[in-house]
């Protein structure tokens, strides 16, 4: 009686230890961006404050990857967390979806799904060079390392939980491995198959965990927005093309106010994360000042002027380059980065040229001195060049010229300079040049 008694404590005691279990789902389905990153490192810190501590983070993911700089800081979260974590991919992890979901400690996957294909590219789409594969395959060896190994049941030959020469083979320009959910499992690249979270939890034993699953908030949604790489090319187009228009009008206006709030719109994201190195505002700043007093303090363009453009363009550049890439020297985020920043340098330049053109709105073209138009009816006298077209023409002389006089070209009088001798009126001449607003002529 006593041992029944016992043993239906013990079960008691297992079901409400079941049921108080929690775990904090987060949905990854779209690209592995910097939105994808908030929400990681969202989720992870609201994980480690809550009161009420969680059993588990299940990532359920479907991606068809990414940035991979995005992704390495979201696998280094993944690995440090202090719960334990676990990935199911319903349906697709490829690319940097793979590092994912090989940085957690469980892995299932759903019948039809599929794992790998790393090949990392450029922002161009092409393949990124060989060292940049060799250094992201040794990324995927080491995350698969990280999970140790175990020995099976019956067996006495330790064996990798995640076997680290097929993940290292998923990282290949030529022949970029994926997996089926079978053959992962086969393989021991995942821990089960599953056909949703539930039947995650049952394999996990924790069918009866109370779930909590992540929330984007609008202001995740809006600073993901804003850190994506055509919103970023346009602010930069904004902030590059008002400092030029403000350059080239009087006082402050219209322009500076663009610029102004695109460069807010530009940085908030980063330093709201607090991925922004404190050096990029300073350098934005330092940029600023000196082309300030180039266009208020010192009279003409030089060092103050060229030393602004250069700060605020490596600023610019600095911002959207992360600190892992730069630490690591990931060639593939530099590189898009710097295409970003190119992009949004000739959408500038488009704009500028449009703005300042006779298509352009009129209070562009008004206040633009690049395009600022004086006339005779605002009382501006400038030279007539038309006469140039007599170059080559014969004439004849009207009056004496001694040099100078007056010839007749169709019935048209105008004055004229020899170039030589003093001429006779009524002397064929030859118009030899235009100089100086003037017609010089010789004896035909």
């Amino acid at each position: 009686m006593h041992r029944h008694f016992l043993f239906a404590i013990i079960t008691l005691c297992a079901v409400l230890s079941a049921a108080a279990q929690r775990v904090y789902v987060l949905p990854i389905d779209n690209e592995i961006d910097a939105t994808a990153w908030r929400y990681t490192s969202r989720t992870i810190a609201e994980v480690n404050e809550s009161e009420q501590p969680y059993d588990l983070l299940l990532v359920r993911l479907n991606t068809y990857g990414g940035a991979v700089d995005m992704a390495d800081s979201i696998r280094s979260a993944l690995m440090n967390a202090t719960v334990p974590t676990a990935v199911f991919i319903d349906h697709n992890a490829a690319s940097a979806g793979a590092l994912i979901a090989l940085a957690c400690d469980s892995a299932f996957m759903s019948p039809g799904a599929s794992i790998g294909a790393a090949t990392v590219v450029g922002a161009d789409g092409l393949p990124m060079p060989p060292k940049y594969q060799s250094y992201w395959s040794s990324v995927m060896r080491a995350t698969a390392i990280s999970h140790g190994r175990y020995i099976p049941e019956g067996d006495s030959v330790a064996r990798w939980r995640r076997d680290p020469d097929l993940a290292a083979l998923m990282v290949n320009p030529d022949t970029a491995v994926a997996f089926t959910a079978e053959e992962a499992l086969n393989l021991h690249l995942i821990d089960g198959i599953a056909s949703n979270t539930s039947q995650v939890l049952e394999q996990l034993n924790m069918p009866n965990a109370q779930i909590t699953v992540f929330e984007s908030s609008t202001s995740d949604d809006i600073l993901g927005f804003l850190a994506s790489a055509g919103v970023r090319a346009v602010l930069i187009m904004l902030i590059v093309g008002g400092i030029y228009m403000e350059m080239h009008t009087p006082g402050m206006g219209f322009a500076a106010a663009v610029a102004t709030v695109a460069a807010i719109l530009y940085f908030m994201p980063m330093v709201i994360t607090g991925t922004l190195a404190p050096w990029v505002i300073i350098v934005f700043i330092i940029g600023i000042v000196a082309l300030a007093l180039e266009i208020f303090v010192i009279p003409g363009f030089g060092v103050a002027g060229i030393g602004g453009i250069i700060a605020i363009a490596v600023s610019l550049l600095g911002a959207i380059v992360s600190p892992q890439a730069i630490e690591g020297g990931f060639g593939s985020s530099i590189v898009t980065a710097s295409i970003v920043f190119l992009v949004g340098i000739l959408l500038a330049v488009g704009a500028v040229l449009l703005l300042t053109s006779k298509y352009g709105p009129k209070c562009f073209r008004a206040g633009s001195v690049l395009t600022l138009q004086k006339s005779i009816d605002q009382e501006y006298v400038g030279v007539d060049t038309s006469l140039a077209q007599m170059v080559g023409r014969e004439a004849i002389a009207v009056t004496d010229l001694r040099p100078a006089g007056k010839i007749e070209i169709d019935g048209e009088r105008l004055d004229a300079t020899s170039t030589g001798d003093f001429i006779s009126a009524g002397a064929k001449v030859v118009v030899v040049r235009f100089e100086a607003a003037s017609l010089y002529v010789k004896l035909a």
